[in-house]
C-alpha cells in the first residue's frame, strides 16, 4: 500500500510505501495530523496500488448496540465522500484505538481488541454492501497493535505486536522532511474545550443562572427578541477585539487560561445564552475566515469552556462553532474533536449534525462559506437598502418642512399685507368721514359744472375757470360718487344744455 503525499509540482510527487500493519499503525497520527483516542477511523485506498484517499473518523460509542449503525453511517459517509471528491474507493482501511482505562471492564489492551471485535465485524460488513472491501482492521490499544483480519498467530500473535518507537518510521521522515507536524494529542485538544471543573465553576454557574432568568423571558418576546440578538452580537464583537488586541503566548494552556481571565462572567453567561438563538448563532458562524477566525475560535473556545454543571448541554453551540471555524482554518483535527463533542452534550444539535459528517470525511468546506459569504452580503445589502431609504425619507421629509416653512412665510406676509390693507381702507374711510363733515370744501371734478340751483358762489381765481364752491352753512350735501364723464372729439366738457358756466367779473378788480 501506498501513500501519496500531494505538493504543488506533481512532478516532484514523493512516494512511500507502507508494507506491514506495524507501519499502518505507526502512519496513522501523520495520516490524521493527530493522535486519535477512542476512535474508529476509516481511511479509503485508490488505485492498484492502494493510494491514500479520504478518510472518516469517528469517536467509538460506549453502547455496544450503536455499533452498527455508526459503522453503516461511517461506511456510506466514506465512500460518498470519496465519490463525490474524486472517484469510489477500491479498499478501505480501518482502526480501532482506545485505552484499557477508557472502560471500566478492561484491563489490558488484549481486552480491549476482544471487545471490539463486533465493531470491526460491523464495519467489515457496511463496507461489503457496499462493494468496497474492506482489506485491514487494526486494533491499537496500550502500546500495541492487533489486526482482525490475518489469523495467522505466527505474525499476529494473540498479545499483540508493540508498536513502532515514535518517529522512525519510513513515513514518520517523510513527514517532517516535508515540513508537516503531527498536532497535539486528541485529549489535548478536547481539553481546551471542557468546561470548567475547578473553584470557578460554582460563581460562573451562579450567574449563568442570574442572567437567564433575566434574558431568556427578553429572547421569547417578540419585540426583545432581535435587541438581544443585536447586544449578543455586539458583545462577541467587542470581547473579540479584546482577545486580537491580547499578547499572543506560545504555550496553549496559558493561552487558554490568559482568555479566561479577559473574560467576565457575566460577558460569557450573556453571550452562551444568546447564542442558544439561531439565527444568532448562524451570524456568528459567519466569523470563518480571515481577521475575525482566530479571535472567534478563542471566544468559542472560552465559551465552551464556561459551560458548566447544569449548563453543560448549551456547551453544543459554541462547541459548534469552535468545529466549524476550526475546520474553516484547515484545523482537521480540532474541528472534528469538538463537533463530536457538540454532539455528545447534545445529541440532536442540527448544525453539529450537518456539519459532523462533512468534517469527518474531510471535505471542502469551501461550499458552506459560500452559503455564509451569500447570507452576509444579502443582509449587509438589505442594510444599505434600508439605510438609503432611510436618508431619501428623511429628504424629502426636509424637503416638505422647507416647503411648509415657506407656505407659512407666504402666508404670514399675505395676512400681513391684507391686514395693512385693511388698515388703510379704514384710514382712507375716516379722512373721508372728516371731509365730509358741515362747511366742509368739496372740490368738483373736471367736466362736472356746479349747479347754481344749489346756491353755491362761484369765484374765478385769476381766469383759471377753477370753480370752488361752498356748501350752505347748516346742510350736507351728499358726496359726488360720479367720475368725469366721457369728453366728445373737440376735447370741451359736456353738460346740461339748460345749463352754463356763469363767470362773475368784478370791474374793480379789472385792471
Amino acid at each position: 500500500m501506498t501513500n501519496h503525499s500531494e505538493p504543488a509540482d506533481p512532478i516532484d510527487e514523493t512516494v512511500v510505501t507502507l508494507r506491514t500493519p506495524a507501519e499502518l499503525a505507526d502512519a496513522l497520527p501523520y495520516l490524521l495530523g493527530f493522535q486519535p483516542e477512542s476512535s474508529v477511523v476509516l481511511i479509503a485506498l485508490h488505485g492498484p496500488r492502494g493510494r491514500f484517499g479520504g478518510r472518516v473518523r469517528l469517536g467509538i460509542p460506549e453502547r455496544s448496540e450503536d455499533w452498527p449503525s455508526v459503522a453503516e453511517q461511517l461506511a456510506q459517509c466514506l465512500v460518498t465522500g470519496s465519490e463525490r471528491r474524486e472517484t469510489r474507493p477500491d479498499g478501505v482501511v480501518a482502526f480501532l484505538c482506545q485505552e484499557p482505562e477508557a472502560f471500566a471492564g478492561d484491563a489490558s489492551g488484549r481486552q480491549v481488541m476482544e471487545r471490539l471485535r463486533p465493531l470491526a465485524q460491523a464495519l467489515r460488513t457496511e463496507c461489503g454492501d457496499l462493494d468496497v472491501p474492506v482489506l485491514e482492521v487494526v486494533c491499537i490499544s496500550d502500546g500495541r497493535f492487533w489486526t482482525y483480519c490475518c489469523p495467522d498467530q505466527r505474525c499476529c500473535p494473540a498479545e499483540g505486536n508493540p508498536l513502532l518507537p515514535g518517529g522512525t518510521s519510513v513515513l514518520a521522515a517523510a513527514t517532517v522532511y516535508a515540513g508537516f507536524q503531527v498536532g497535539p494529542a486528541q485529549g489535548r485538544i478536547r481539553a481546551r474545550l471542557t468546561p470548567w471543573r475547578t473553584a470557578a465553576a460554582s460563581d460562573q454557574a451562579r450567574v449563568l443562572h442570574d442572567t437567564a432568568c433575566a434574558l431568556v423571558p427578553r429572547i421569547l418576546d417578540d419585540g426583545g427578541h432581535a435587541e438581544v440578538a443585536a447586544e449578543t452580537l455586539d458583545l462577541a464583537r467587542r470581547v473579540m477585539a479584546r482577545l486580537a488586541a491580547a499578547p499572543p503566548i506560545p504555550d496553549r494552556l496559558e493561552a487558554d487560561v490568559y482568555d479566561d481571565e479577559l473574560i467576565g462572567h457575566d460577558e460569557a453567561a450573556t453571550l452562551i445564552l444568546g447564542l442558544q438563538d439561531r439565527t444568532t448563532r448562524d451570524r456568528a458562524a459567519e466569523w470563518m475566515e480571515g481577521d475575525e477566525a482566530a479571535p472567534a475560535l478563542r471566544l468559542w473556545r472560552a465559551l465552551a469552556r464556561r459551560c458548566v454543571r447544569e449548563y453543560r448541554e448549551h456547551a453544543a453551540a459554541p462547541l459548534t462553532l469552535a468545529g466549524w471555524v476550526a475546520w474553516s482554518l484547515g484545523d482537521l483535527a480540532e474541528g472534528q474533536e469538538a463537533l463530536t463533542m457538540a454532539l455528545i452534550a447534545d445529541p440532536h444539535y442540527a448544525f453539529a449534525l450537518l456539519l459532523h459528517p462533512a468534517c469527518s470525511a474531510d471535505s471542502d468546506p469551501e461550499p458552506i462559506r459560500r452559503i455564509l459569504r451569500g447570507e452576509r452580503s444579502q443582509r449587509d445589502a438589505a442594510a444599505r437598502g434600508r439605510s438609503d431609504q432611510l436618508a431619501l425619507r428623511s429628504d424629502a421629509r426636509q424637503h416638505a418642512d422647507v416647503s411648509a416653512e415657506k407656505a407659512e412665510r407666504s402666508a404670514e406676509k399675505s395676512q400681513e399685507a391684507l391686514r395693512s390693507k385693511n388698515a388703510a381702507r379704514s384710514m382712507n374711510i375716516e379722512g373721508a368721514e372728516e371731509q365730509d363733515g358741515p362747511g366742509a370744501p368739496e372740490a368738483v371734478s373736471p367736466g362736472v359744472s356746479p349747479d347754481p340751483s344749489d346756491g353755491a358762489d362761484t369765484l374765478d381765481h385769476a381766469g383759471a375757470g377753477v370753480g370752488v364752491r361752498t356748501a350752505p352753512r347748516g346742510r350736507r350735501r351728499p358726496s359726488r360718487t360720479s367720475g368725469p364723464g366721457p369728453r366728445p372729439a373737440g376735447g370741451a366738457r359736456t353738460g346740461p344744455r339748460n345749463r352754463r358756466d356763469t363767470i362773475r367779473r368784478d370791474p374793480r378788480h379789472d385792471r
